[in-house]
């Protein structure tokens, strides 16, 4: 199994949209230069935030021949694997890997929520055909199948799963999970406003949303969190707390996006069935962006 160095940041890139629906690679090219000049530790394509779901098949692997091309092995590619049956799971990891994809995000199965049976034999049926490591991602909150503890302990035979992004937005699941498997997965924060709460715990990595917008302090918090420098991090995450709370809720794409399009690096345009933010949404992120830059902190 290929290594894949599963510690720091990985921002969950968005996937930048032309005004006539069409991918701008152009845009995401100069957005990637902007988060790898940072120093982000690897990158992930085609997640929630990438609006996965609004991509067909042909668009998520010309984007993984994009950055695998764009990103040229400075850091891992991590690409997400987010399909509804098992078929087309097994044709994208494979396609995915022939074109270059380091490792993979994987979820289970979507628009259908799987029992416990059925949940563990899609994951180990894609991890057996994959030749890259594998994240798994529990986000019972938008998906709708929980992956507990205990499941993950019934996984870690499996060598192929070497890291879980958990994003139950429970605290608990870190200190649970380390307590029955130690240092068996790489544990990364999949909520961007229980960071500090993630890696006091345990956490090793941060699959991140506002760092499309602010690399430089995302990594910065990594870093003093990592070296236990506590008291420096908390001030930088109560700065960043306003910002990180718009990673949650059933508009949190829209909201990135629009953090973005007010630091000039992207739009806020999306793809239906999402729609940018009303007038009111709106006013009220711009509030938050206006907020925090002045009182950004000099890094």
């Amino acid at each position: 199994m290929q290594e894949l160095q599963w510690k720091g940041v990985f921002p969950a890139l968005t996937t930048k949209f032309r005004n006539d629906d069409s991918l701008d690679f152009e845009s995401m090219a100069r957005h990637l230069d902007f988060q790898l000049s940072a120093g982000v530790h690897g990158v992930i394509v085609l997640g929630s935030l990438g609006e996965n779901p609004a991509l067909d098949m042909a668009e998520k692997l010309e984007l993984v021949r994009f950055f695998a091309q764009e990103v040229g092995k400075r850091v891992p590619l991590v690409a997400c694997i987010a399909e509804s049956g098992t078929r087309e799971a097994l044709y994208f990891t494979r396609e995915a890997t022939r074109l270059g994809a380091d490792g993979f995000m994987l979820l289970p199965p979507m628009r259908y929520a799987s029992d416990q049976r059925e949940t563990l034999s899609y994951l180990r049926t894609v991890g057996q055909h994959a030749e890259r490591p594998i994240m798994l991602y529990n986000n019972p909150i938008a998906y709708g199948t929980d992956l507990l503890p205990q499941d993950f302990e019934r996984l870690a035979s499996d060598e192929v799963f070497q890291a879980i992004k958990e994003s139950s937005a429970d605290t608990r699941r870190i200190a649970d999970i380390r307590r029955l498997l130690g240092d068996r997965y790489a544990l990364f924060c999949g909520v961007d406003d229980l960071a500090f709460e993630c890696f006091s715990l345990g956490a090793v990595g941060w699959v991140a949303g506002l760092v499309v917008a602010f690399p430089e302090e995302t990594v910065r918090l990594y870093n003093l969190m990592s070296a236990g420098k506590w008291a420096e991090a908390r001030v930088l995450y109560e700065w960043f707390l306003p910002l990180l709370h718009l990673d949650i809720g059933p508009k949190f794409v829209q909201q990135i996006k629009l953090i973005e399009a007010l630091r000039g690096v992207g739009t806020a345009h999306v793809r239906p069935p999402r729609l940018s933010l009303d007038a009111h949404e709106t006013a009220r992120i711009e509030a938050i962006y206006e907020e925090a830059m002045a009182n950004r902190p000099d890094l």
